[in-house]
């Protein structure tokens, strides 16, 4: 399993069997080349629930059914919506605060949900994967980009989604997830984490992101960032002014990363 924050690398070089740290091992010249191709863009960073998995809907679900099992409490799935994209304690704490539960553990809370969601939600055949997701992480790979995964989730969830979703980990030269943050989105550190992990600069990167928190702390990390409506309207998310607005990642092409 992959650890928190680290490069898909063995050995120094990672599974394309390139140097890690150099982009594909063709050296300064084609790291230029590639640059000046993208418009300045070096890495995508993908979140993850909402963006490469249709995920946040069943993640609400097993929320709901989190609290009804530890508490004892009849919840709406959309009493989640408001704390959608910030972390599961933040996720599941703020909605357990709202019903007035005193006696939330965030670990044993989190422990029931990740049993619910693992077993019920994040299964291979579920059709938890959106449709162009896989194809457009390999795209921008093809053209030189970096990829990432930059998500306020745990890992745990994180390595279930991709795998029912079948985005093959090696896709990706680096996986950031909640695991070892202490502030997460609104806050700019995944983001920013994920940029060094993958030794390019803030702003020569861009983030694919579907909730308010996440495109907040895209523009925190000085990133450009598009918006996916797959979980909020286009009126919402356009309060968070991101450099555009698509209804899925289907939508999104290469020219509108290297735009």
């Amino acid at each position: 399993m992959i650890a928190y924050g680290q490069q898909l690398c063995h050995r120094g070089r990672n599974f394309l069997g390139s140097p890690c740290g150099k982009t594909r091992g063709r050296g300064l010249e084609a790291k230029r080349q590639v640059v000046m191709a993208t418009g300045g863009i070096e890495a995508v960073l993908f979140d993850m629930d909402g963006v490469l998995c249709n995920s946040e809907i069943v993640s609400r679900q097993a929320g709901a059914e989190t609290m009804q099992a530890l508490y004892g409490i009849e919840v709406s799935p959309d009493e989640f919506i408001a704390f959608t994209g910030t972390g599961e304690a933040n996720f599941l704490g703020g909605v357990a605060k709202k019903h007035g539960v005193d006696d939330f553990d965030v670990d044993i809370c989190k422990e029931k949900f990740f049993e619910i969601y693992l077993s019920k939600y994040a299964v291979p055949g579920s059709g938890i994967g959106y449709a162009g997701a896989r194809e457009l992480v390999q795209a921008c790979r093809e053209t030189g980009l970096k990829t990432a995964v930059a998500s306020s989730a745990d890992l745990v969830k994180v390595h279930a989604n991709l795998n029912a979703a079948e985005i093959p980990l090696t896709l990706f030269d680096a996986i950031v997830s909640a695991d070892a943050f202490e502030n997460l989105k609104p806050s700019p550190d995944i983001f920013l984490a994920a940029a060094k992990e993958l030794g390019v600069s803030p702003d020569s990167c861009l983030v694919i992101e579907d909730a308010i928190a996440g495109v907040q702390a895209a523009r925190a990390a000085n990133m450009r960032v598009l918006a996916v409506a797959t979980t909020l309207s286009r009126e919402s998310l356009g309060e968070t002014a991101p450099d555009e607005i698509f209804s899925s990642i289907a939508e999104i092409g290469l020219q509108d990363i290297c735009a």
